[in-house]
């Protein structure tokens, strides 16, 4: 019992649980938030927002093919309100915040590999380089 507590209570595990939760309270918000403003406004466009209802019927079988239309608007809208509410917005705050930060790699000028600024010798090529710390300007 005692492995199995220490498995349970190890961070990575916890740090996921909570990850997925809130997650999941995430992909409610986007849902409800697509519901609520950006589903009535294709309807206003489009006519109806719900497809679930076309289908097409072949030798008596049915074929519901409005369920996965209005899946796959869903999940486009979806798509996109996490792309711009929440990726873009990111990636924007993580430039910024990386924009003081000094270089700690730089380009082997023979073989183009990345390697420590400080080096004075290329690990994989094994070429002669001045350090860019000595570099004149």
């Amino acid at each position: 019992m005692g492995g199995f507590k220490k498995f349970l209570f190890r961070g990575n595990l916890v740090d996921l649980a909570v990850a997925f939760v809130v997650g999941a309270a995430f992909a409610s918000l986007v849902k409800d938030f697509a519901t609520s403003f950006i589903t009535p406004l294709i309807a206003l466009i489009g006519g109806k927002p719900d497809y679930t209802d076309l289908a097409v019927t072949i030798n008596g079988t049915k074929f519901p093919y409005g369920v996965f239309v209005t899946s796959a608007i869903a999940f486009v809208i979806t798509a996109v309100i996490v792309y711009f509410l929440v990726v873009l917005p990111t990636a924007k705050l993580i430039e910024r915040m990386d924009r003081g930060k000094e270089a700690t790699e730089r380009e082997c000028p023979q073989c183009l590999s990345e390697i420590p600024v400080k080096a004075s010798r290329c690990r994989y090529c094994t070429a002669d380089l001045v350090p860019a710390t000595e570099i004149p300007s």
